[in-house]
């Protein structure tokens, strides 16, 4: 997919504003979306297929090719293989982020909470849910599929990725603001959280190298209560990230604040 990105981009909303270049028309997720897919031996044989045969080959490729993506710091997961993880990033590429974490966890498989919009790409979005996307959803019923969903891959000690800052800002080398909502889980279930952060770096001919730094592990603090919890724990995870994230060392797009009047 040809990316056509600006050299700089005027923001008004840091914690709503979306730039994605892709033009989706999404369907609503409602309680007929079937979130586990892999719960029969002709599920489990698609994801095998599409995830290890098809997906994880075209993924090393297009990372090592196109960024050569390197991982800092993922020896710090692998005392943690045992265990379901949440591990939170920003969220900078259109096609990377969605491939970035299985290199993390790698051999694992992975559960990637998506945008809705993921599942309804044109010629590839039927395969996201066999990739390991989650997609939000769109209504009360849905909600309770998904935390099904959820329950279900943390009693299966599977590790979940979600990008808190919820909307595309390509190549932006800062960390923006987000909401606690996202670490409501991790809090609920008691398990460890882990920050990636992605920082950018100059190679030739203006081409782009990424380098993720994996941070952690972060616990919820027990003394306090659920809510409280969750700031605390968001707090810990977005300061770790603001500082790696200055490591980045290449601006490809300048992100300029409008000024009001």
């Amino acid at each position: 997919m040809a990316e056509k990105l600006p050299d700089t981009i005027y923001f008004s909303d840091p914690l709503h504003d979306e730039f994605s270049t892709m033009e989706i028309h999404a369907e609503h997720i409602g309680k007929d979306y079937r979130y586990i897919r892999n719960d029969t031996f002709l599920g489990k044989l698609a994801h095998f297929f599409y995830f290890r045969i098809i997906g994880k080959p075209l993924a090393w490729f297009y990372l090592k090719f196109k960024f050569r993506h390197e991982i800092v710091g993922k020896w710090k997961l692998k005392r943690y293989k045992k265990f379901s993880i949440f591990l939170y990033g920003n969220h900078t590429q259109i096609i990377g982020d969605a491939l970035m974490p299985a290199f993390m966890v790698s051999p694992r498989s992975i559960n990637v909470i998506v945008h809705p919009n993921n599942v309804f790409i044109p010629g590839i979005g039927k395969y996201v849910p066999h990739l390991g996307g989650l997609p939000l959803p769109g209504d009360k019923e849905a909600k309770a599929n998904f935390d099904k969903a959820i329950d279900l891959r943390v009693k299966q000690h599977q590790p979940i990725f979600i990008y808190p800052e919820a909307h595309l800002w390509p190549y932006y080398t800062g960390i923006r603001p987000f909401v606690s909502d996202s670490f409501i889980y991790p809090v609920y279930y008691g398990m460890p959280v882990f920050c990636f952060t992605n920082t950018y770096h100059e190679r030739k001919n203006g081409k782009v190298r990424i380098r993720t730094y994996i941070d952690g592990p972060f616990f919820a603090n027990g003394n306090l209560n659920p809510k409280e919890a969750r700031e605390d724990l968001r707090n810990r995870v977005y300061n770790q990230m603001v500082e790696r994230s200055g490591l980045s060392t290449y601006e490809k797009i300048k992100y300029i604040e409008k000024k009001n009047g």
